[in-house]
């Protein structure tokens, strides 16, 4: 099979926890779970001249990342966010802002290794500033297939913003939530979800849309079809990641060609794993995926 390669671009921080730190920001970890399945990717972000900046890139290097597109901010520390974990294990985020990968550059870089990748993942988080925002519009035009991770984070967005970001989009993930609150954005009237993401697609002419509902799965709308993953039965420890690793395996599925029934189901399993375990990005083996999938 052809190497896929991929880039990721976004936000790398610090999740600080009530008892301890751990290495995160959704596209940080899209881009571990990719390169856990062999796939080849580059991150494009920016942390601080200090102690955590240096943490991630070794991190991510160890991992077999290339941090090749990851600036060094001597203006701006690396990012850090404080985690609040309910009694159900749901996070809410307190994000620190400015920080180094508000502050992203444009490098003629990027756009080289664009030209020679498959994938581009983005969200719209990293475009609360006007410097990431900027860059990141210049590489949309570049991409070949672009990934938009919806994840709202409030107040760090825009009904404008999240417009203008799924436009340019070849496939588009929401959990529930978010879907109905763009929906709504668009005009939307439905209350079913088939109906609303349909109407989504058809509304910003988007391929392939992918929402996800906690504990109750998933659904994938590619090519104007429907394919369904009613989830996994798990104790959840926290969800912190879990979304990135499914939104990952999906992609991974897709691009392996493997169709989008046989992408949705493995999605949702590694996202159940994820989230039955501690932190974003725990290690698992495709052995252990298949295990927990056919037990």
């Amino acid at each position: 099979m052809m190497k896929i390669k991929a880039i990721c671009f976004g936000e790398v921080l610090f999740d600080n926890f009530p008892t301890h730190s751990k290495i995160g920001g959704a596209p940080l970890n899209v881009a571990l779970r990719l390169q856990s399945y062999g796939v080849e990717v580059s991150m494009v972000s920016s942390v601080g001249d200090d102690k955590e900046g240096n943490k991630i890139i070794n991190y991510l290097r160890n991992s077999g990342v290339n941090t090749d597109g990851i600036q060094v901010s001597p203006n701006y520390g690396t990012g850090q966010v404080n985690v609040v974990l309910n009694d159900k294990g749901v996070a809410s985020y307190d994000i620190a802002y400015p920080v180094a990968w508000d502050k992203i550059l444009p490098r003629k870089y990027y756009e080289s290794q664009l030209k020679i990748s498959d994938i581009f993942i983005y969200g719209s988080l990293a475009c609360r500033d006007n410097t990431s925002r900027t860059t990141l519009k210049q590489l949309l035009h570049v991409a070949q297939y672009k990934v938009f991770d919806v994840n709202l984070r409030a107040p760090h967005y825009t009904k404008e913003l999240l417009l203008e970001l799924m436009q340019p989009a070849n496939f588009v993930k929401f959990n529930d939530d978010e879907l109905y609150e763009v929906a709504g954005y668009l005009g939307s009237k439905y209350n079913s979800m088939e109906q609303t993401i349909a109407f989504v697609a058809e509304k910003t002419q988007t391929e392939t849309i992918c929402v996800t509902k906690g504990a109750y799965g998933a659904v994938l709308y590619h090519q104007k079809i429907f394919y369904y993953n009613s989830g996994y039965r798990i104790k959840v420890l926290d969800t912190v990641g879990s979304g990135d690793s499914f939104l990952a395996s999906v992609i991974y599925k897709l691009f392996s060609g493997e169709g989008p029934q046989a992408a949705i189901n493995f999605g949702c399993a590694v996202g159940a794993m994820v989230a039955k375990s501690e932190g974003a990005n725990p290690i698992f083996t495709m052995q252990k995926i298949s295990r927990f999938m056919n037990p």
